[in-house]
């Protein structure tokens, strides 16, 4: 071939002289598709892990709802009720968020046997909480009520229904007064269960009620009386257990000493023995209206006057403690023929007994006296003191 007589002319520049075109790459098919899968795959992880954490912040929320715990409240469950019907109530009292996620939190807890009975639940507290104390039976779980010597069977109701709003003063009363709850002190005739239960502190369960406590009360003050020999001990005295009962509720009101206790007692059994009215002023309080003058009250003839009416008052006016007890059972002797107080009788040595107290201290203390005229100094003295109303 020829070549053109014109090639000749030809003149070469920098774009006549191609370097070596690179190759180009074609990813395979099957590599594009692995990536996409890649990112498809990370794509739906990262979707899944916020919508995770929204259900597990959304779960959190509900099973730990937002505010303070409050105090505890009582929910009562009734006899028959359902899990589904007990996530409705727990929801409408505000003790859980939602009804829904309690029935479904119960059942990844491994579920829960009702026990009908009362509970005590609070508001803003963890399901868990919630689920934990409605797993506890009423019957085990409790609290502490204290009823101090001297108290009434009225002053009782009142406390147990100042820590347990769910038993009444009313519900204990019809108790107190129910010829049901026996006891073997009680006389024929007495209705009232007054000096009959015991003073202390007592563990009284969710699943409890007035009654139950009230027998446990009746109890307690047989078994201390069966310890401290109450029977034989009456009998010994030449009365009944139950009018040394009465005996040491007029002692429980009266002493605030330990070392008085038994002196009290023997100035009312010396009263007793020679038909002196025995002038406690304890037992004209009793049943009263602790603001009328006790002048006036004094002037009130009620079967608890002891200024009016010899003897003994029909019941006991307050439930005395062991002390109480123990000092009605073993009044202290007579001051002996030396003792001082002996000296202004007549006969010093004969027929000195302590037949008068009066209050002479801020302590609580008491001074004896032999004779209306010790009394009377001693009263003066108290008196001047300013320890008498």
């Amino acid at each position: 071939m020829r070549t053109p007589s014109h090639a000749s002319e030809w003149e070469l520049d920098d774009w006549d002289e191609v370097a070596e075109v690179p190759a180009v790459e074609v990813l395979p098919r099957q590599s594009r598709l692995l990536k996409w899968t890649v990112w498809g795959a990370f794509i739906v992880a990262t979707a899944l892990l916020l919508i995770a954490g929204w259900i597990g912040w959304w779960y959190l929320d509900r099973t730990r709802p937002d505010g303070e715990l409050g105090p505890p409240v009582e929910f009562i469950v009734a006899d028959g009720t359902t899990v589904d019907a007990l996530a409705q109530q727990l929801e409408g009292r505000g003790f859980v968020d939602d009804a829904e996620v309690f029935t479904w939190y119960i059942e990844r807890q491994g579920g829960l046997d009702i026990v009908p009975g009362y509970y005590q639940l609070r508001t803003g507290d963890h399901m868990g909480n919630v689920l934990a104390r409605l797993r506890t039976p009423p019957d085990q779980t409790y609290f502490r009520v204290t009823f101090p010597e001297g108290f009434t069977v009225q002053q009782m109701a009142e406390r147990l229904a100042a820590e347990q709003p769910r038993l009444t003063v009313d519900g204990f009363l019809a108790a107190a007064d129910n010829p049901d709850v026996r006891s073997r002190f009680r006389p024929l005739g007495v209705t009232s269960l007054e000096g009959l239960l015991f003073p202390d502190t007592y563990q009284v369960s969710n699943a409890d009620n007035e009654a139950q406590v009230v027998e446990r009360m009746v109890g307690l003050l047989e078994r201390v009386a069966d310890q401290e020999d109450l029977e034989e001990g009456a009998a010994r005295l030449g009365r009944t257990p139950y009018e040394v009962l009465v005996i040491a509720s007029m002692i429980e009101k009266e002493a605030k000493l330990e070392e008085d206790r038994p002196k009290i007692a023997r100035v009312i059994y010396n009263r007793l023995f020679i038909e002196m009215p025995l002038q406690i002023d304890a037992a004209v309080y009793y049943q009263q209206d602790r603001s009328i003058p006790f002048p006036e009250l004094r002037q009130i003839d009620t079967p608890y006057n002891t200024y009016l009416r010899l003897g003994l008052p029909p019941t006991p006016i307050a439930n005395p403690g062991r002390a109480s007890i123990r000092a009605a059972l073993n009044p202290a002797p007579n001051p002996p023929p030396g003792d001082p107080l002996c000296q202004v009788l007549p006969d010093p040595t004969a027929n000195c007994v302590y037949l008068f107290y009066v209050l002479a201290d801020e302590e609580g203390g008491h001074a004896f006296a032999v004779t209306a005229d010790q009394h009377q100094a001693n009263v003066n003295a108290a008196a001047a003191a300013g320890l008498l109303d």
